[in-house]
């Protein structure tokens, strides 16, 4: 498993987020908190398309602290329920991007409202099935390998073994 890389101190990367946590350039504002911010997508897919950030800088998901993490995810979750009440959305997606098709250098939650026959086709494809069960188990057992549970504690009873 790769290593994360270390982060930095909020609001020190060069990235255009850094530049709207730091004040430097101005974004419509959804919420700020201690560790977090929201703020509208310049170039929404629709209207209410907010952007949340870690105020660390921090690149990818992998990257931000253990103890960042529940906090994040919890903040997204409440905006999820916002952007769909105030936009009168059918639902909304909910997207992160690693490096690819990561347009700022600097972890960013999408929550987009969607509406049915809204027009947005998010496409995930080409498809590519596994040729046989037996290439899906290999597949799945290089996960669990490389999956690291350690320190990971759950709230809503005992851990679920993995198949073997």
């Amino acid at each position: 498993m790769r290593a994360p890389k270390k982060s930095q101190p909020p609001s020190t990367g060069p990235d255009t987020f850094c530049q709207i946590i730091s004040g430097e350039l101005a974004a419509p504002t959804v919420h700020r908190d201690g560790s977090t911010m929201s703020f509208l997508d310049h170039r929404p897919l629709f209207p209410g398309h907010v952007l949340l950030v870690p105020l660390e800088h921090v690149t990818t998901l992998a990257e931000l602290p253990p103890a960042e993490v529940d906090h994040f995810f919890r903040v997204a979750q409440r905006l999820e329920t916002a952007v769909e009440r105030a936009t009168g959305a059918d639902g909304s997606l909910v997207l992160v991007n690693n490096r690819v098709s990561q347009s700022v250098p600097h972890l960013h939650l999408h929550v987009i409202p969607r509406r049915f026959r809204d027009g947005l086709r998010f496409w995930l494809g080409p498809r590519r099935p596994y040729a046989s069960p037996q290439e899906a188990e290999r597949t799945a057992a290089g996960i669990r390998d490389a999956l690291d549970l350690t320190d990971l504690t759950r709230s809503a009873g005992p851990p679920t073994a993995a198949p073997e």
